[in-house]
């Protein structure tokens, strides 16, 4: 009992705290939830604190499969699954996490603050490297799926156009989407029937991609000489976000949500300028740039990182919980779920894995960072897959690095797929 009393969530004493989530389950059962940003984000941080509480404390669940990063974004899948929450809450929360843009604003704020808090050598010397070993993984990881479908019947065409591909397409909206309406055009076929095809790899692949990635990070603890626990290249003193002791104020803070922001504006203005290149990758870019030229002052470089570090303590559970609510389909995951299919989703996600491991071993980065960077993220759901493998890592600050898996090597797996439609279809 006094254990219970101690235990805090969010800084909230368990008793108040569980008060909290009641009141709020009963508002949004009898309707009484305020519609908008008030009451989707009150509902995501309440039961994401709650839920990120008891997977890091189940024995199992927070050794071996990412911990509370994996029950926020599988107990709510499961929650809306069963019916559990109603249709006007999972609308509010869709709503609020893309049309109203939450999910934007939170990798906004940690793209900027994570690359600008960035050791200025390192951003040089890893960025060179670390496209070569992700495109190499990814080639490696579609042969090996292709020569799995030949040898099992299930044909090396479709599981590479059809498992592998739309896994590596950088997500639902900037892959999966795209992808059938350009395998509709070269079949003269229906986009919803192939989007349907498609869905499932892309889930499945999500689901495998965070599981690996806690796996990776128990390998890290056993294994230390693997791992940089959140840095990237070895041999580098300077870590990925360091702190600079510069103390945290309002006005600080402040002047990091505007550098956030303006940023994604400017990545967003070059997009439409340059769409076959996504907004996020274009801000990664400009933001990467501005630090290696020196562009930004010191004290705005520090604004940033004290931003996002604001809002990745504050935010990451509740926008676990809206991926969970507004992006995970536990039907189309649990309809998938034929020992072929996942043995195929298998081969890509693993073969993505070691590939990058042992690619960025070559060329001096830490295998189990360059396999969950290089390696997983390229085979998640475009940013929110992102954010929810580093967050079951525990590496929340290589999004940057996560980001140009997603979203340049996405941009690339579309432009080969658009060849390929000609050659195989």
């Amino acid at each position: 009992m006094e254990k219970m009393r101690a235990c805090k969530i969010m800084g909230i004493g368990l008793p108040v705290y569980l008060l909290i989530a009641v009141v709020t389950a009963a508002a949004m059962c009898i309707g009484w939830l305020p519609s908008g940003m008030l009451g989707a984000l009150l509902v995501m941080m309440v039961f994401g604190g709650l839920f990120n509480v008891i997977g890091n404390n189940l024995p199992i669940v927070k050794t071996y499969l990412g911990g509370g990063a994996i029950v926020c974004i599988f107990a709510s899948a499961a929650l809306v699954y069963g019916g559990l929450i109603p249709e006007d809450v999972v609308e509010n929360i869709s709503q609020f996490m893309n049309t109203t843009g939450f999910l934007n604003f939170y990798i906004a704020a940690l793209i900027t603050g994570s690359i600008l808090g960035m050791d200025r050598s390192l951003l040089l010397k890893a960025s060179v490297r670390f496209l070569p070993v992700a495109l190499c993984a990814m080639t490696m990881a579609v042969l090996c799926v292709g020569l799995a479908g030949a040898a099992t019947g299930f044909g090396f065409v479709d599981a590479v156009m059809y498992v592998a591909i739309p896994m590596m397409g950088g997500g639902m909206g900037a892959g999966v989407v795209p992808l059938s309406g350009m395998y509709a055009e070269a079949l003269h076929s229906d986009a919803s029937v192939i989007i349907s095809r498609m869905i499932p790899a892309s889930t499945l692949g999500n689901v495998m991609a965070i599981v690996g990635a806690g796996l990776l990070a128990r390998l890290g603890q056993m294994r230390p000489g693997l791992t940089g626990n959140g840095k990237l290249m070895k041999k580098q003193d300077s870590t990925i976000g360091e702190s600079s002791g510069s103390a945290v104020s309002l006005e600080t803070l402040g002047i990091g949500l505007i550098l956030a922001m303006f940023f994604f504006l400017l990545g967003t203005i070059v997009g439409k300028l340059i769409p076959a290149v996504h907004a996020y990758a274009w801000m990664i870019i400009l933001v990467a740039v501005s630090k290696a030229c020196g562009i930004v002052p010191k004290t705005f470089e520090d604004s940033a990182r004290q931003w996002s570090q604001f809002v990745m303590k504050n935010w990451t559970s509740a926008l676990l919980v809206g991926i969970g609510i507004s992006m995970i389909d536990l039907g189309a995951v649990l309809g998938a779920l034929s020992p072929m299919y996942l043995l195929l989703v298998f081969i890509v996600v693993g073969g993505v894995a070691v590939g990058a491991g042992a690619g960025g071993h070559l060329v001096g980065f830490y295998p189990v960072e360059s396999a969950i960077t290089a390696g997983l993220c390229t085979t998640n759901m475009g940013g929110t897959g992102d954010v929810a493998v580093l967050s079951a890592a525990k590496r929340m600050e290589l999004l940057p690095f996560a980001q140009i898996a997603t979203r340049i090597c996405g941009a690339l797996v579309l432009i080969v797929a658009s060849l390929l439609t000609r050659v195989l279809f």
